[in-house]
């Protein structure tokens, strides 16, 4: 049952999974086409794109790409690329009419690379601002706390909607999600404080929260759970504590199991606990759930 309301931006058409890096080596653009139909069939509201490297070093092949991807939806598509000109080749080749007029995704828009709004001259976009990093004094920075995190999408938000005509909905603010597994400085939990901090704010009402949900389950070990991945269940984990706080986008597989979990999941409770921890702790906290 799929959770309401929602958003899905489909990630496999990107070269970090095999299966995709195998139909970009070879060029297998039938093969690219049939994982974007199933990624629609499975939920998606928008498909992320990204060919990587490839997107670089050949754009006709990255435009032949994207053309042929809108023959076979009709879903906006997301183009994941932090570099201007690979962009400019994105939007240039898509077409908003095979799309129902809808406009695409430039993932992503940052303080250190506000360069991407000379895009805008190409065509109108939605955008996703990348909140995990700030300029201090003209200096880059990791954002840390959720108040940077915060900051970085009012600030931006703000000259999206102010100077460029943005529509609140057209923006959606990435808090970075990161590997549970890693996670020793306490970022998931301060991923999701950005979440509530982001709600409460007035200046910020009607933007989207958005997040990369594959990256919470990485590098956790091949387990089942009656029959489930254990890293599909602690997606769900993620989201049945960020959704209350006002989470509301995922970038991830639209075929996993995305669901709220009951109080009493014994991953959620995990998740709920070593989220609450730093260092070492959390990292045994995690090892039990596989341990018991």
């Amino acid at each position: 049952m799929p959770i309401p309301d929602l958003i899905i931006v489909g990630d496999r058409i990107n070269p970090g999974f095999k299966s995709t890096n195998a139909l970009i080596e070879n060029e297998d653009i039938a093969g690219l086409q049939a994982l974007a139909v199933r990624q629609v069939q499975a939920g998606a509201h928008y498909l992320d794109v990204t060919i990587g490297q490839r997107g670089s070093d050949d754009p006709q092949f990255l435009g032949e790409v994207i053309k042929a991807l809108q023959d076979a939806v009709e879903v906006p598509l997301c183009f994941d690329y932090p570099n201007l000109a690979v962009q400019e080749t994105c939007l240039k080749a898509y077409d908003p009419a095979k799309a129902g007029g809808r406009k695409p995704i430039v993932n992503s828009l940052a303080e250190t690379r506000m360069e991407m709004l000379e895009l805008l001259k190409i065509r109108p976009f939605e955008a996703v601002i990348m909140a995990s990093e700030y300029l201090d004094g003209g200096v880059p920075k990791p954002a840390r706390r959720c108040e940077d995190v915060a900051g970085v999408a009012r600030r931006l938000s703000d000259v999206l909607i102010r100077d460029h005509g943005f529509a609140a909905r057209e923006i959606f603010v990435d808090i970075t999600i990161n590997s549970l597994v890693s996670d020793t400085r306490g970022l998931t939990r301060m991923a999701l404080d950005a979440i509530r901090q982001i709600r409460r704010d007035p200046a910020l009402r009607g933007v989207h929260v958005i997040g990369g949900l594959t990256n919470i389950g990485n590098m956790l070990p091949p387990l089942e759970i009656d029959g489930v991945r254990l890293r599909h269940i602690m997606e769900s984990a993620f989201l049945t504590v960020a959704i209350p706080l006002g989470f509301d986008t995922v970038m991830g597989t639209p075929w996993n199991p995305f669901v709220i979990l009951p109080a009493d999941d014994v991953v959620l409770q995990t998740f709920k606990e070593v989220t609450e921890l730093t260092g070492m702790d959390a990292i045994r906290r995690l090892r039990k759930l596989w341990a018991t």
